[in-house]
């Protein structure tokens, strides 16, 4: 069952372009040119039940223009939008009782008030009975540790304190859908895994849908089997992370480090294989080749070298990023 399906989905925005010189600026008063800019460039992508996805890009590539569309905060300009089953502009009302949304900048939590009584709006708003609120938020409020919280005002939280508070709120009503837009910024390594351990955990119970956008691509890695890698509006690769990295990054790098002071002399020369010198001790062996040409390698430099370690190093999702922006490599 797909959670979210989008067709050719495009929203433009118009851009003020500014002439040259006084006289342009005199002729601005009058007369104005634009042009038409697409956020979103014509994308299509379906998301099924359960799926927890990292939607990922450099700034402006349009992850955020396109939550907002698919949350029925801005309307496309051209391009279809149904998610669970509805169309998030036309059935507003009906529609945002089954998502869930945190904002990394923005809140939903009433600045002046206690925790507590914020989250008793929501359910309000959101029409949840008391039995349901009670099983399913005295989880939440575990899993996430904010009890001593709730009294709180929430102006006098942390960041941490008040984005797990803001995770709260957002699954109030036990959404099937939950949109997080860069939920980890300005967080602490340890707030960070509390929040991945919790979003592992309402997936598991749940089946919650999730997508996320964020630049900590570590989140992604936590979560996300899968990615859609956006680049200037456009889709440039959907699947497996697993299958983006063995894509984008040619062979692989062995890390040597041997126990006496070793030579280049001494290492095996192997086409395809390029060696570096990381210190007296240590070489870098990067093998443009495949599983095998490494095993071969492994093999030869045992036989005659002492080695008090080998390290086969996996290439970051970061560097893989970095690549494919720097490089314009096409995936697909």
């Amino acid at each position: 069952m797909n959670i979210i399906e989008v067709q050719d989905l495009r929203k433009e925005f118009k851009s003020h372009s500014s002439r040259s010189g006084l006289s342009g600026a005199f002729r601005d008063l009058f007369t104005r040119n634009y042009k038409v800019l697409a956020a979103v460039d014509n994308i299509s992508l379906t998301v099924k039940q359960g799926e927890m996805v990292g939607y990922i890009g450099e700034n402006g590539a349009g992850k955020s223009t396109t939550i907002k569309m698919l949350t029925g905060i801005l309307t496309p300009t051209s391009g279809s939008v149904v998610v669970n089953g509805m169309d998030p502009h036309k059935e507003r009302e009906q529609f945002v009782r089954t998502i869930g949304v945190v904002f990394g900048q923005r809140s939903q939590l009433w600045w002046d008030i206690a925790v507590q009584e914020s989250f008793r709006l929501l359910k309000k708003v959101y029409r949840v009975s008391d039995e349901d609120y009670k099983n399913h938020m005295g989880h939440v409020i575990e899993t996430l540790e904010i009890g001593p919280l709730l009294d709180k005002p929430v102006r006098k939280l942390s960041l941490g304190q008040r984005m797990r508070c803001e995770l709260a709120a957002a699954l109030i009503h036990n959404p099937p859908l939950l949109f997080l837009d860069e939920p980890t910024i300005g967080l602490d390594v340890l707030v960070k895994l509390k929040i991945r351990k919790f979003l592992k955990e309402i997936n598991k119970q749940y089946k919650t849908t999730i997508l996320l956008t964020t630049h900590d691509l570590t989140d992604i890695e936590a979560l996300c089997e899968r990615v859609v890698l956006l680049d200037e509006g456009k889709i440039v690769y959907d699947g497996k992370l697993n299958q983006l990295q063995a894509k984008a990054v040619e062979g692989k790098q062995v890390e040597f480090q041997f126990l006496p002071e070793t030579h280049e002399n001494n290492l095996p020369r192997i086409p395809k294989v390029h060696w570096e010198q990381k210190d007296a001790t240590t070489w870098l062996a990067n093998v443009n080749g495949d599983e095998q040409m490494v095993s071969e390698l492994i093999s030869k430099v045992v036989q005659n070298n002492l080695i008090k370690n080998v390290r086969i190093n996996e290439v970051s999702t970061e560097e893989i990023i970095r690549k494919i922006y720097e490089e314009g490599m096409a995936i697909s």
